[in-house]
């Protein structure tokens, strides 16, 4: 004969408000979701979920980091870029000026000479000036150079021959967002067929200045070998410009490539953590309703006995 287990009022009364603590969590739950619009509030509440939200705010955070890196590449390449437009412009100038001293017409004279030369004079300055061009108060073409300028008065490189200005802008994705004077307007001096360190005659501001001196001195060869020389100094100059181009390019893309990863990362954080909020509303409706009902069933269950009056 098997005997029933013993229901006491006590043994009700506790389980029913355990039953009601559940069903009031439940509901406490429902409610913070969406206050916060989250899901995720502690790890217990899904340890897998909580691992990957983790992962997935790092790689946020390095993609903030690309793009934001990217934003000063293209600020510098792009000041870089804007400046030897403008320089080679200046070139151009001088070219066709020193086209014109070499005419053999009446344009060649001494008196048109000397206006040339007074020209070029000045647009030497201009260039020394695009040369000490800055960016975030640092002379792009200063290389790592702490100095507030890259070339003195005069047209010799005051900046840093070695090192090289970098930005991370991808997984092992570096670029150089810097160029150094030398590389644009040529080196002061270059190494002879003996080894010998001489003077660089197509170093920009060097060929400006033997131009200048032979059109006051009408020196008709010396005017020649200085259009040779400014026309390897363009070379040099547009050759510059091309790589730059290049990495601007290259930068651009990388941004791109970053800010289009992070959209996708942030999408899937936002599954991850974020709340359906409709989904989250009848939810906690939901156990509104099924709170309210329990509070009523308990109510008609657990009636009041003469020892809680007693009490």
């Amino acid at each position: 004969m098997s005997m029933s287990p013993r229901v006491t009022e006590s043994s009700v009364r506790t389980r029913t408000m355990a039953s009601l603590q559940r069903s009031l969590g439940r509901t406490q739950t429902a409610q913070d979701q969406i206050s916060s619009g989250k899901q995720l509030h502690r790890p217990s509440d899904s340890p897998t979920g909580t691992v990957t939200a983790l992962q997935l705010r790092g790689e946020v955070r390095a993609n903030q980091k690309y793009s934001a890196n990217a934003d000063d590449a293209l600020g510098r390449l792009g000041t870089v870029q804007d400046t030897l437009q403008s320089a080679t412009g200046l070139v151009a100038k001088v070219r066709e000026l020193t086209l014109a001293a070499t005419s053999a017409g009446g344009g060649s004279t001494p008196q048109a000479n000397a206006a040339r030369a007074a020209e070029i004079e000045q647009i030497k300055g201009t260039l020394i000036q695009y040369a000490n061009t800055k960016y975030l108060d640092r002379p792009v073409f200063g290389g790592a150079t702490p100095d507030s300028a890259a070339y003195d008065p005069s047209g010799g490189y005051a900046g840093e021959s070695n090192g090289e200005v970098l930005r991370s802008i991808g997984p092992n994705a570096k670029v150089r967002v810097d160029v150094r004077g030398p590389e644009v307007f040529g080196a002061e001096t270059i190494t002879d067929s003996n080894g010998n360190q001489v003077d660089n005659p197509a170093q920009l501001f060097k060929v400006l200045d033997s131009l200048t001196t032979a059109m006051r001195d009408g020196d008709a060869g010396a005017i020649t070998a200085g259009l040779e020389n400014l026309d390897k100094a363009s070379q040099i100059l547009n050759s510059t410009l091309s790589d730059v181009g290049a990495r601007y390019n290259r930068v651009t893309q990388m941004k791109q490539s970053a800010e289009d990863r992070l959209m996708s990362v942030t999408s899937q954080l936002s599954d991850i953590e974020d709340v359906d909020l409709p989904k989250a509303i009848m939810e906690l409706q939901l156990q509104q309703t099924s709170y309210q009902a329990a509070l009523a069933a308990t109510a008609k269950v657990i009636q009041p006995s003469l020892i809680d009056f007693l009490r």
